[in-house]
């Protein structure tokens, strides 16, 4: 069973920024695509973004713009780069190798004054 481990939340005013990060372990990234996701109290899981190469990027229309997924195969690792964050990003943010059931424990981002 592969293992993403997530790291890199906090609590941050609106506005700044915060960058996530997913360490993958048993699994090798760059035959996957990788994705965030994030699920706010009280709403379902959404899509964020996804990538699997620097040619095939995604990202969900309300964080068009302000975040940025990348890889490091030779880390294994994928990065959020979060900026101009709103109250609204506030959630709960997962690793995920898309279209699999393997998910990290997730991270706490609060975006608030």
């Amino acid at each position: 069973q592969p293992q993403l481990v997530e790291s890199g939340g906090g609590l941050v005013q609106p506005g700044g920024s915060l960058t996530l990060t997913c360490v993958a372990s048993k699994i090798v990234i760059k035959f996957y695509e990788m994705g965030w996701y994030r699920q706010a109290p009280g709403k379902q899981r959404e899509f964020v973004a996804s990538v699997i190469s620097e040619s095939s990027i995604h990202y969900a229309d309300s964080v068009k713009g302000r975040f940025t997924i990348s890889i490091d195969t030779d880390q294994n690792t994928v990065y959020l780069q979060m900026n101009s964050l709103k109250p609204e990003d506030t959630a709960v943010y997962y690793c995920n190798v898309l279209r699999t059931d393997w998910w990290g424990q997730g991270t706490q981002v609060t975006v608030s004054s």
